[in-house]
């Protein structure tokens, strides 16, 4: 019997060898002949009552294209200057300078903008119209809604492990219409990377009250900013195509994702024209 699994052993071992040795021929260099790319103009305009009218416009690059390693290379490759933006809105024309300026409390640049103000209106639109340097046209058009305002936070304590709490974050939606949210969720401060950060229509939930929550993942002490931002559809859908790009970008065997704009013109521009409304409560985590 020893010896019978002995030859078996050996056959297999003959069989795995001969396996590779199989694959080892067949491999080959394969060479993929990509076509020429062509960059896009990307736009990212969020309107926020009491800030700034302010603009990022960028021009997308290669995926295999060199990265530059100086900052000031970096933003000269990537920056759409000399564009004519301006923004029209209650009989107003707001022109955006060409010029760079940083948020620190967001960490975002952006490179047009103007010292204007924008209003808290939540019934006339707000009119985008740009022209770049070469000509081409980029308009879009949006409103900020009503803000949705957060009804209550609740930390709840595990009740095995009383030092680990959980937060819910209540709301009221007003169901005789469609309405979109984001919700994002910072600890400690507004600049980390959020705890969550994603959107969702109002169909998930059966009544006008619901709340967003989160696991067991906080202990006395711990700062928690939660904000829920009153979205359009539009915006709904551009941050979901981008999130199924990013994933798309990671799996070699995915299919390219789209990215949903609401621009149009004669540009090949791709981004999002919104208004941000939100509401935001900071909680510090206490017993």
């Amino acid at each position: 019997m020893s010896d019978f699994r002995n030859i078996i052993t050996a056959f297999g071992v003959l069989v795995l060898l001969a396996t590779l040795s199989a694959c080892g021929d067949l491999e080959k260099e394969i060479l993929v002949d990509l076509p020429d790319y062509e960059s896009q103009v990307v736009l990212e305009c969020y309107l926020e009552p009491g800030q700034p009218y302010r603009l990022l416009l960028t021009k997308s690059a290669s995926y295999f294209a060199p990265f530059p390693t100086q900052n000031d290379q970096f933003l000269e490759n990537i920056l759409e200057q000399d564009a004519s933006v301006i923004i029209r809105h209650n009989g107003e024309e707001i022109s955006l300078a060409n010029q760079l300026t940083f948020d620190p409390e967001t960490g975002k640049i952006y490179n047009y903008s103007s010292t204007t103000l924008v209003p808290e209106n939540y019934n006339q639109d707000f009119e985008l119209s740009i022209t770049t340097e070469d000509g081409q046209t980029i308009g879009a058009i949006t409103q900020i809604l009503p803000v949705v305002p957060i009804d209550s936070i609740v930390i709840l304590f595990d009740e095995e492990k009383d030092s680990l709490a959980r937060a819910e974050t209540y709301l009221t939606d007003d169901r005789q219409v469609a309405n979109f949210y984001r919700r994002s969720l910072h600890l400690g401060n507004l600049e980390t990377e959020p705890e969550q950060d994603f959107v969702t229509d109002d169909e998930v939930f059966d009544s006008e009250k619901f709340f967003f929550g989160t696991a067991l993942d906080y202990t006395v002490g711990d700062t928690l900013f939660f904000t829920i931002y009153h979205i359009d559809q539009t915006y709904y859908q551009f941050f979901r195509s981008v999130q199924q790009a990013i994933l798309s970008n990671g799996n070699p065997f995915g299919q390219p994702s789209p990215i949903i704009s609401n621009l149009s013109g004669t540009a090949d521009a791709v981004g999002i024209f919104t208004g941000l409304s939100y509401d935001r409560v900071m909680t510090i985590i206490e017993k």
